[in-house]
């Protein structure tokens, strides 16, 4: 079947739909993309009522597996957690069409994504890596997108008008996603400093001085508000954070230095997830402004145990 030369009017396929799938099937319908199908792996299983009821009010079909999403879509995003991004190619490759497109949005290691680029090659697909620069809900599609491979240049004019904000970086698979992971290290190690930090500092009372001296080195940040956001994050998706975190940490292992600040912020982002199984923070998903009542429940946990 010849694709279409609009890609408003190619068949997208969204594998994984969480959060990030959700964001950009509601983004990619509300720019007039007629088809768009998802899959995910909670389908089936007791939390796939909000998925079904999702993609019902926004137009999105539901795929039984990765090889029927695969199989009918000329550009497949795969969206899924870091260990996953290796077996997604491995489960959609046989079944791609002839010179279809399949964007790695994964936060995964150069050496993963070398490996899910020739498992897509040797199938006849086109693979992009594509590197997610900054948290993706306040941009929403127009997230800042740096892409990578020998055939990022051409795709991404079309995912650009997609709605997209992607620049194709350089040929070479891995590059891109060492840029991602690299600055990973500083903003997920900042995020569990900062909880490390600020929890600390109110068991012993001095966080309005810790917070003071902070904002005297770096007077540009309120850190007050940004220790809350960090809370939020880690407490809202700390456990993919950690898996993300521990694919930066292969990384940097990939470079030949061992991991101790990647791997030790793994270690505190899962922690905090932890916690968070545990429902020590109420709704995880509610908007949280004070980091000191997040703190003083986690400190409370540490003292019960």
């Amino acid at each position: 079947m010849k694709r279409p030369a609009d890609p408003a009017r190619w068949t997208i396929g969204l594998v994984g739909y969480g959060e990030v799938g959700r964001i950009l099937a509601e983004d990619l319908r509300a720019r007039g993309v007629g088809n768009v199908v998802a899959y995910d792996i909670k389908q089936g299983g007791p939390d796939e009522a909000p998925l079904r009821e999702h993609a019902a009010r926004h137009g999105v079909r539901l795929a039984g597996s990765h090889a029927e999403l695969a199989a009918q879509s000329d550009l497949v995003i795969s969206a899924v957690t870091a260990s996953q991004a290796v077996p997604v190619a491995e489960a959609c490759a046989p079944v791609l069409r002839s010179g279809a497109w399949f964007v790695d949005f994964n936060s995964a290691s150069p050496g993963a994504k070398i490996k899910a680029g020739e498992i897509v090659a040797a199938a006849g697909g086109r693979y992009v890596e594509g590197a997610v620069m900054t948290s993706i809900p306040p941009y929403r599609i127009r997230v800042p997108l740096l892409l990578g491979g020998p055939h990022a240049a051409a795709l991404a004019p079309l995912l650009d008008g997609l709605g997209f904000a992607a620049k194709a970086g350089p040929a070479k698979l891995g590059v891109a996603s060492a840029t991602k992971m690299c600055r990973s290290v500083m903003i997920k190690g900042l995020e569990a400093m900062v909880i490390e930090s600020f929890t600390a500092a109110r068991a012993y009372g001095v966080e309005d001085a810790v917070l003071a001296s902070l904002a005297e080195t770096f007077p540009g940040i309120d850190w007050e508000k940004q220790g809350a956001y960090f809370f939020q994050r880690v407490i809202q998706h700390g456990r993919r954070r950690a898996e993300e975190m521990r694919e930066v940490a292969q990384t940097v292992r990939e470079a030949g230095l061992e991991p101790w600040s990647a791997a030790g912020t793994a270690e505190r982002q899962a922690w905090v997830a932890d916690l968070a199984d545990r429902g020590l923070f109420g709704d995880r998903a509610a908007a949280r402004k004070d980091w000191r009542a997040d703190a003083d429940r986690i400190l409370s946990a540490t003292k019960k145990s």
